[in-house]
């Protein structure tokens, strides 16, 4: 199996649609990390401001070691290609006064703290507008920044944001508890990809106008736009959020699960003659869709899994892709990293590892292809303040003895 390898040195960013634009980021684990590695896999400049033992998502788990054998966990691998690195004690009023210097430099900053943290270390919104009248400030929190909420001081992960935006309780299945974190992290990524069209808008508004650009993302609104069917179902009078018309259900071949989804009656015909049931087509129980999904487990789905029980998932689903209908195999792992199209597509990128183990890293490619702009090579992820005192010579013009003494009192790192 191969993959689109991260590579070690500079990535090419020439004709790249964001080359020039210059990202100042203090973040950790994935609700922004994930932005700015979007942003800079198209072509952006992107700047990670880490404490000196590094972002949460470092001690993550799994892990590998980095050449100095310290742990670099699987929430950092995956967010952080592209990038530079450098450590800055924030707790330090020469700590902050760097990164109140550096901010200038750079058309973004980021960050992803709780509520009001930024603020008190006197990094916020006003600050840095201070220091920089066109900035454009993105901030990635549970609940926002610039409007009062209740649930404002509360810390959220992902899968706290995923519960109370309903979605949990409107999958749970009888007296079950829920099942969290079903696709991994929704509400980081759901709030990554909302933060960088914000940003994107933003950046075309200060170009346009002048005006500085205040980005405020709350990782809840962000999932609830994400699962619209809860309240949106129930306002239509539609109980537990499924509205009772539409077959999209699993069904079982011979090596495993299969996805299908039928929404309309020609549809429904070609999937009747398939599977050897043209009867159907004329039966009065399926003259609506509410017919066939109240017919489901005791005429249907027996149906579908006796045809498809001598077939493989690939040979069912191609037998229903060819006559118009929508369905998709329920992949395992092995199956992913040498499928065809994920391959074609760049959408598995390999991380060579440093601690002597084989198999590289796997994590997703860009999925934002922009044809004929940049030829989708990353940069692999930064050690641990790897970049530091270059950043510091070559945006504030340190010298290499004004570096050393800042590391000596473990401003930097």
């Amino acid at each position: 199996m191969e993959f689109a390898a991260a590579e070690s040195g500079p990535v090419p960013a020439a004709g790249r649609p964001l080359e020039g634009v210059r990202v100042l980021a203090i973040e950790q684990m994935q609700a922004l990390p994930y932005a700015t590695q979007l942003l800079a896999r198209l072509g952006a400049d992107v700047v990670k401001i880490e404490p000196l033992t590094g972002e949460l998502g470092r001690a993550s788990l799994p892990a590998m070691s980095d050449p100095e054998g310290r742990a670099v966990g699987a929430t950092f691998l995956r967010n952080n290609l592209n990038k530079r690195s450098m450590c800055v004690d924030l707790k330090q009023p020469d700590g902050r006064q760097l990164v109140l210097d550096l901010a200038p430099r750079f058309d973004i900053f980021a960050e992803n703290f709780k509520a009001g943290a930024m603020d008190r270390m006197g990094l916020g919104y006003d600050d840095i507008v201070a220091v920089h009248p066109q900035v454009i400030y993105a901030s990635v929190s549970g609940f926002g920044n610039s409007v009062p909420s209740p649930y404002r001081d509360r810390p959220a992960f992902a899968p706290i944001v995923e519960a109370m935006s309903g979605v949990y309780e409107m999958k749970r299945m009888g007296d079950l508890p829920p099942i969290v974190s079903p696709v991994g992290a929704l509400g980081d990524i759901g709030a990554a990809l909302y933060t960088s069209i914000g940003i994107l808008a933003a950046l075309r508004d200060r170009d346009r106008t002048g005006r500085p650009g205040y980005v405020d993302v709350a990782m809840l609104d962000a999932v609830m736009a994400m699962t619209d069917i809860v309240t949106n179902y129930w306002s239509m009078g539609v109980d537990g959020g499924d509205s009772g018309s539409v077959i999209n259900d699993g069904f079982r071949a011979a090596d495993g699960w299969f996805v299908m989804q039928v929404a309309r009656v020609h549809v429904f015909e070609r999937l009747a003659h398939l599977i050897g049931h043209p009867e159907w087509i004329t039966e009065e129980r399926f003259a609506t869709p509410y017919g066939w999904v109240e017919h489901l487990e005791d005429v249907i789905r027996p149906a579908i899994e006796k045809w498809a029980a001598g077939r493989s998932r690939r040979e069912v689903c191609e037998a229903l892709s060819e006559a118009g209908i929508a369905a998709g195999p329920c992949a395992k792992p092995e199956e992913l990293v040498s499928d065809a199209h994920v391959t074609a597509r760049h959408m598995l990128v390999g991380i060579k590892r440093t601690d002597g183990v084989d198999q590289p890293v796997l994590v997703p490619g860009n999925p934002a292809v922009i044809v004929d702009r940049g030829d989708g090579r990353d940069r692999r992820i930064p050690w641990l303040g790897e970049h530091t005192d270059e950043v510091l010579r070559d945006e504030l013009g340190l010298t290499d003895a004004a570096i050393k003494s800042l590391r000596a009192s473990s401003v930097v790192g």
